[in-house]
Parts: structure tokens; sequence; C-alpha cells
């Protein structure tokens, strides 16, 4: 495993990022142009490998997929056809539960495997709905590799237990293959992707609160612009925040109102930040952001509706937390436990190793600013991404210089990561 050293900066962040784009709606749109009649042109695709891995799947199932140029594709979509090997979804949560409901109703069988961690990761809460609709569907234990007896699906009204976006995606993928009527309601909001980019290719789609309703729809093929992720533009704000003397401008990032969370606890915290150019992509809200060092930042509570639209988000608001007055509670957050780790007990060890003054709860954890951090510690990421990333910008205002063991999981979601955090240093 690769180990990365990263230093306190003795320079402001300064200048501009364009950062990568969304990972979540680059995966929406590789399978819904799949399904669509015609060609596609998806502009500024996302270059994770979770992302590759949904392509990967896709070609096996006979969609014709091609770059024609680094972050630009061509899909030739609206027939897939079987493969006789299983599909592999690599370390993507969102490729396996998104595709499972989009095989279900197949008239052929599947088989989707996963990497050890994916592997790992709980799959009932897809199986569950899936079944109510006539699904046949082998796992083991609720876990990879996933086993789909394709057949026709009835349309069902599933009242979810947890706001899960990609819950939410696959019974509504499935709905689209279905007979009659599929609808979704969650205990609060997550993420609404799916929901816009289905109203945007034409699916017979309508949505009231926390209740989604699908049809049996022919989808049409558009082109589609993907904006910036702002789940990985957090970690530019948190570093904006916390770096002394930083002032910078991070363009082009989708503000889907279900994903802004972390701009709302900015916010509550007293962080200087302002959101300006705001516009519509393809569907999906975006903005310009610029992100300012902000001394007196205030510790703050965290929980129920706020916590699906940043669950991504809480490692990197555990270090903003650690530099803002005061506690930091946050709480309904114990869906971290079923990560690419359990990232509550992960979050809160390593922490604690460079001065966090943090203690993990069962449904999330509770952190004592305002602390200078000491560093000089190795942290272990766990084989997550998110993990990896936020350590990196803690170490950025460490005493003493950190270790990041397992550094290159940061590939999986943000291969640029580094590279523009180097270019705000010059």
């Amino acid at each position: 495993m690769g180990i990365k050293k990263v230093s306190k900066t003795l320079k402001p962040l300064k200048g501009s990022v364009v950062i990568p784009p969304d990972k979540s709606i680059s995966h929406r749109a590789v399978m819904l142009a799949s399904l669509a009649k015609g060609k596609s042109i998806i502009q500024n695709f996302s270059s994770g490998a979770d992302c590759r891995s949904t392509i990967e799947v896709f070609k096996m199932l006979g969609t014709d997929i091609e770059f024609l140029k680094a972050n630009t594709l061509e899909i030739n979509g609206g027939k897939l056809t079987p493969s006789f090997t299983p599909y592999s979804c690599g370390n993507s949560g969102t490729t396996m539960r998104l595709v499972s409901g989009i095989l279900a109703g197949q008239n052929y069988d599947s088989v989707l495997t996963g990497d050890e961690s994916l592997s790992k990761r709980p799959m009932e809460r897809i199986i569950q709905p899936l079944t109510l609709m006539g699904a046949l569907i082998d796992s083991v234990d609720g876990h990879a590799p996933l086993t789909i007896r394709g057949k026709k699906l009835a349309g069902i009204d599933y009242i979810s237990p947890l706001s899960s976006a990609q819950v939410k995606s696959c019974v509504l993928f499935a709905g689209l293959n279905a007979s009659g009527v599929t609808t979704v309601e969650e205990p609060s909001l997550s993420r609404d992707h799916t929901e816009r980019m289905l109203k945007y290719l034409g699916a017979n789609i309508e949505t009231e609160g926390k209740r989604v309703t699908v049809r049996a729809s022919e989808l049409e093929a558009k082109d589609i612009e993907i904006v910036g992720d702002i789940s990985s533009a957090a970690f530019f704000i948190t570093a904006g925040l916390i770096v002394k003397g930083s002032d910078f401008v991070i363009k082009d990032v989708g503000i889907n109102p279900t994903r802004t969370g972390i701009l709302d606890i900015v916010k509550r915290m007293g962080g200087n930040l302002e959101v300006f150019n705001r516009r519509v992509v393809s569907g999906e809200d975006c903005a310009d952001i610029r992100v300012r060092y902000t001394e007196n930042l205030q510790g703050c509570l965290i929980g129920g509706e706020d916590i699906p639209r940043l669950i991504d988000e809480l490692p990197v608001i555990a270090v903003l937390a650690s530099q803002a007055e005061g506690e930091t509670v946050v709480t309904d957050a114990s869906d971290l436990r079923n990560k690419e780790s359990d990232r509550i007990s992960s979050l809160v060890k390593e922490l604690k190793k460079i001065g966090v003054d943090i203690d993990e709860t069962p449904d999330g954890f509770i952190i004592r600013g305002k602390r200078i951090l000491s560093g000089g510690a190795e942290l272990e990421t766990y084989h997550d991404h998110r993990l990896a990333m936020s350590f990196y910008v803690a170490g950025l205002i460490c005493r003493e210089e950190i270790l990041i063991n397992g550094f290159e999981w940061t590939n999986i979601s943000f291969p640029e990561f580094e590279r523009l955090f180097a270019e705000l240093s010059l």
C-alpha cells in the first residue's frame, strides 16, 4: 500500500479550481443513456474508478460506449443483451445497487460481483423492495455476489425505512420496466439526481414531497453535461476555511438542494462562503463558490434531515469541526457504518491520533474544538477514499507531518485530488 506524506502548508490557498464531475450523476448518465433509444453525448464525465465500473457493466450488456475524448462519451443505447459471465461492479455500491433494479426486470439471468470491500456492504436494502415487485434474487446473507433471475415485475408503493438515493433509484429503475405504478416514499428526501435525469430524458415521473412515482417509460436520448461534484468540493471548502489566509473560487459546482447540506453546515458554523453565478445545466443546479479563511468558526448540531444531504461529507466535516469553537455533535448517521469502512469508528480512531478531541457515539460522534492538531502519526484509510482525502486536509494544518497509509484509494473517486490542491498552493 502507498504511504502519502502530508505537511503543514506554509502558503494560503489562492486562485481558482474546477473540481471533477459529479460521480452520482455520471453513473446515472451512463445507465439511463444506455436505456434510451438513440445516441447521447455525455460531457464532463467522471474519471473515477467507480464510474468506469458502470461503463464496463453496460459494455458487457451490449451498449455501444465510446470515449470521443478524455471526459466525453458517446452512447448508443436502447437495447440490453445478456452476458454469460458475471458483471463486476468493482468497489462501486452505486453500480451494484442501481443496476440490480435494471436487471431484475429483464428476461434473462444476471450475476453481479464486487471486490472484497463491496462484498461486505449490505444489499438487503435493495433486495427487499425488488422482491416485493416480483424479483428473484439470491445473495450471500444479503451481500454480493447477487444472482438475479430476470422476470416481469409489478409496480409497488414502497415506504422505505431509510433515506437512501441508491435504494430509491434502484426501485425507480425497476419501475421503468414494470407493469402498473411504482412509488417510493422516504423518511426524508435523499439526493434526487435520478428523478431529475429521468424527467430530463422524458420519463413518466412525478414527485411530491418525499414521494416519487414512475410508470413504464421509454426514455429519449439526449446530450447530458455533468456538473462538478459538491462532495469533492467539500474537501476544498474545508481546507479554504481552516488554512490561514486562503481565498479562492471553486467553479461549476453542482448545488442540487438535496446535496448542499455541507453549505448549510458551513453557514451554521459562520464560515465565509459565497455562492454566485447560479445556473441550470442538464436539469441540475450549478454555481461558483468563493471560500475564505474563517477564524471564528462555531460548533453546531448536525442530525435529522441534515444527514441524507451530507452523508458523504461527514468525514471532512469532522476535520472542519476540530477548528470550530465549542462542541459539534453529529447524530442520526448510523448508516456511516455501512460505507467503504465503518466510517464512524475508523474516523474517530484515526483523528484521535493527530490530536482531535472526538468521541464515538452509536449514530455519530462529538467533537470539541478549537484544537491545534499535533500530527506526527500514521493514519490508516481502511480502503476508504473519503477518509484518505479528509486526512489529507487535516494534514495541511497539523503541527507535524502525517503519513496516510493507503492514500491511493483516492483514485476511486478523485484521481485529480492532489494536483488540484497543488494548483491552489502555487
